[in-house]
């Protein structure tokens, strides 16, 4: 795996995968930066959830569990001293549909968390990685 971060201007990158997507990596006007991309630490964050939730989605699909949405909130606490690496983080699933298995669920998310991803995997051997899921009531929809 390789990837290419390109310097653009300031505190602008622009990253690019073998999917050719770019992805902007910059910090906020008052750090220094212009605004114009996610920051390091939240990519990290992001990269959590889509991480497990891609293996949540497929894994729930074998189960043939039928959802109408799916959210993940991910939130970090960092060190206050540098290089302010993230002490404790929590995932929060949350999930909407019609009479959804409870337990299927918490499986997905936990075959996730503790085989399948490897980004959480890797994570949780540097910070306190926890997560919960959350069932909701079924989608009212907007008329």
């Amino acid at each position: 795996m390789k990837v290419l971060v390109k310097h653009i201007k300031g505190m602008h990158f622009q990253g690019e995968g073998s999917s050719k997507v770019i992805t902007n990596i910059d910090t906020s006007v008052t750090a220094g930066g212009t605004g114009h991309g996610t920051n390091p630490m939240e990519l990290l964050l992001i990269a959590i959830a889509g991480c497990s939730g891609m293996d949540i989605i497929s894994i729930l699909e074998k189960m043939r569990v039928k959802i109408q949405r799916f959210e993940t909130i991910v939130e970090g606490e960092r060190a206050s001293e540098h290089p302010r690496v993230f002490k404790d983080i929590e995932v929060v699933y949350k999930f909407w549909g019609e009479s959804l298995a409870e337990e299927k669920i918490q499986r997905a998310a936990q075959l996730s968390m503790e085989k399948y991803c490897s980004v959480a995997n890797m994570i949780d051997k540097a910070a306190n990685l926890t997560y919960r899921i959350e069932i909701n009531p079924t989608l009212e929809l907007d008329h």
